[in-house]
């Protein structure tokens, strides 16, 4: 997937400036399913009106700099909802803690155990930021289909956040229980 799709679906909800992209929608709603950075949105913006999948018009501010607000045309949305009905392949996912781990035989047990730690805090933080998030209970019989959409998102994020940290959990378990590392080099 790319960050074309999820601008095309923010922007179908209303048309925006990429400030408000970014702030609005990356920052606060959308950052613990696909981060993004200011350069790369503006980027991504470009590309979309180069394609024709959306629009810019220029709103001219007084004692400010002018505005460009982003909207979906008609060939975005029909491309927008060709992805939405399209099978996904599963994404390459590069773990460099998984990397680490992988090779870290030569380091001590408390450097490793020190590197999960560091995770196991990370990880816990943004499943804290991600059980903040406002929205109904997937039993909730007043929520809208877009809330019940993005709770079933929202359920899939924090319970994969739950499972990462627990299994950080074991592996410094069994990392404390190891005998230590000792190198075969000896200086002389």
């Amino acid at each position: 997937m790319s960050l074309a799709y999820v601008i095309l679906g923010l922007l179908q909800q209303q048309e925006m400036t990429g400030y408000d992209l970014k702030t609005r929608c990356f920052d606060q709603y959308i950052a613990h399913l696909w981060p993004a950075d200011q350069a790369q949105i503006y980027r991504t913006l470009e590309k979309l009106v180069e394609q024709g999948w959306i629009t810019c018009k220029i709103e001219i501010q007084h004692n400010r700099p002018n505005r460009k607000v982003y909207s979906v045309t008609e060939p975005g949305k029909a491309e927008f909802v060709g992805w939405l009905g399209t099978h996904q392949p599963l994404p390459i996912v590069r773990e460099p803690l998984l990397v680490q781990l992988n090779f870290a035989k030569q380091l001590p047990n408390e450097t490793i155990i020190h590197i999960l730690e560091q995770q196991v805090a990370a990880r816990s933080e943004k499943l804290t930021e991600c059980k903040t998030i406002n929205l109904p209970s997937l039993g909730n019989e007043s929520a809208n289909r877009e809330q019940l959409m993005q709770r079933l998102v929202l359920e899939l994020v924090i319970r994969r956040e739950q499972a990462y940290i627990d299994w950080l959990k074991i592996a410094i378990n069994v990392i404390s229980h190891q005998e230590p590392y000792v190198s075969h080099y000896h200086i002389l």
